[in-house]
């Protein structure tokens, strides 16, 4: 039997290319959790503002919700010192979710409010998405670990007459949290709040995973935490863009996308290019880039990265509601004052963990499969010589082809990474 020792050697060794992602067992994974959280750089008390009357006093941006920061107020959030007070969502009470916006039940709220290690949260909106039941979930997060999914009340009703969801608000793993009055009318809008305020809704967690609603989680929770932020060092983790690094490019593919109105975020370039923002280069290095993929956010509960939560938020509050573009604005500020930083890993990483599935509405408007029968057999002329059918050269063949190769390929390549890790092992046992 392989010492902990040995498995974590033959972990890296295996595991050494881009997008090889492998996960130590959940037992190993969980005896790494750190035993106290991380220090905070410079920030150690973070408070955030009450205002039960905001009040908007500039042109631009902002909300009830949010409290209108001025920019003045907002350029000194950037200003990191040991005891700082900020606008974080929340304004208008002292306890988040009463009567404050974005409100929950009391007994929600009482469960929101006990302590614990780890947490998943997701959210659904608008009823957008359709939930989505995390797998392979080991027995000790099933005991330990909740799975708050927030809704509004259009998506309860729709789940409630779907039969989805009854009086326990559980489904499969999930724990239904209803919102009610949400503070914007932009469901996706709504939806960053969960996401980037969650340290202020679930106040005594020291760790959690966020996952959009789209998503499938597949991987144990301790396991993603183990391999993107305990074995990296790492108190907030991010996977980059898939396709883009660069703030301008994304912005002109949102654009075209139609992901917001073009003067809106139009507006919001000009501001950043107003305060220092360039095209993403090599001299940035070592960020690697500066547009999340931005649907999984992996983070530890310290000072630090609530104020980046809290700052982020208040940029999609100010601007557009696309976060990717105001992220390394919020990042890099950030880091100019203290010495602190995201880990960015490869979206192929983070699609190693999470599947995503189709949005509601696209779903809805899918054709149904059609299923093909075979009317006796086919004559002779359609086969070749070798008794196989001949295969046109048709897209969807040419993508199963492609698909085919990349796993043989991936298989191949994983046992050549196997027996090398055997023979690393043999090796070494030899030698000692």
């Amino acid at each position: 039997m392989f010492d902990d020792h040995i498995i974590f050697i033959l972990f890296i060794f295996v595991c050494h290319s881009a997008c090889s992602v492998c996960y130590i067992p959940v037992e190993l994974a969980r005896a790494r959790m750190p035993s106290s959280l991380s220090v905070s750089p410079v920030l150690r008390n973070l408070t955030y503002v009450v205002d039960g009357n905001p009040r908007k006093t500039e042109l631009h941006g902002g909300s009830d919700f949010g409290g209108y920061p001025s920019l003045k107020q907002r350029n000194d959030s950037f200003d990191i010192r040991e005891s700082m007070t900020v606008h974080c969502g929340f304004v208008k009470g002292n306890k988040p979710g009463h009567h404050t916006g974005f409100d929950i039940d009391e007994a929600d709220l009482m469960e929101l409010q006990q302590f614990h290690e780890v947490i998943v949260a997701s959210a659904i909106f608008g009823n957008y998405d359709i939930i989505q039941q995390p797998k392979n979930i080991s027995e000790e997060s099933r005991r330990t670990v909740p799975f708050y999914m927030f809704v509004d009340e259009e998506t309860e009703a729709y789940m409630k007459n779907s039969s989805v969801l009854d009086s326990s608000m559980k489904v499969g793993l999930w724990r239904i949290i209803v919102v009610h009055n949400i503070p914007y009318n932009d469901s996706r809008r709504n939806g960053k709040v969960p996401k980037l305020l969650l340290h202020r809704i679930l106040p005594n967690v020291q760790y959690s995973i966020w996952i959009d609603g789209k998503l499938q989680l597949v991987v144990d929770p301790y396991q993603v935490l183990e391999r993107f932020l305990w074995s990296q060092n790492a108190n907030f983790a991010i996977s980059r863009h898939y396709r883009r690094f660069d703030v301008f490019e994304e912005a002109e593919a949102n654009k075209a996308a139609g992901k917001y109105d073009n003067a809106s975020i139009d507006y919001q370039i000009e501001f950043y290019k107003s305060e220092g923002l360039t095209p993403y280069s090599d001299a940035k290095f070592p960020i690697t880039s500066d547009v999340p993929e931005g649907c999984v956010i992996i983070r530890e509960h310290v000072p630090i990265t609530n104020l980046f939560g809290c700052l982020w938020f208040n940029e999609v509050d100010r601007f557009t509601s696309r976060d990717q573009l105001s992220f390394s604005t919020v990042r890099d500020k950030i880091m100019k004052k203290v010495k602190w930083s995201i880990d960015m890993f490869l979206d192929c990483e983070r699609r190693n963990f999470v599947i995503q599935a189709y949005h509601r509405d696209l779903l809805e408007h899918m054709p149904s499969p059609v299923a093909s029968v075979i009317r006796g057999r086919p004559s002779l002329n359609h086969y070749s010589l070798t008794g196989r059918t001949p295969v046109k050269d048709t897209r969807r063949n040419r993508r199963f082809s492609a698909r085919h190769h990349r796993k043989s390929v991936a298989g191949t390549r994983n046992k050549q990474a196997i027996s090398q890790a055997r023979k690393f092992y043999l090796i070494s046992n030899y030698a000692t």
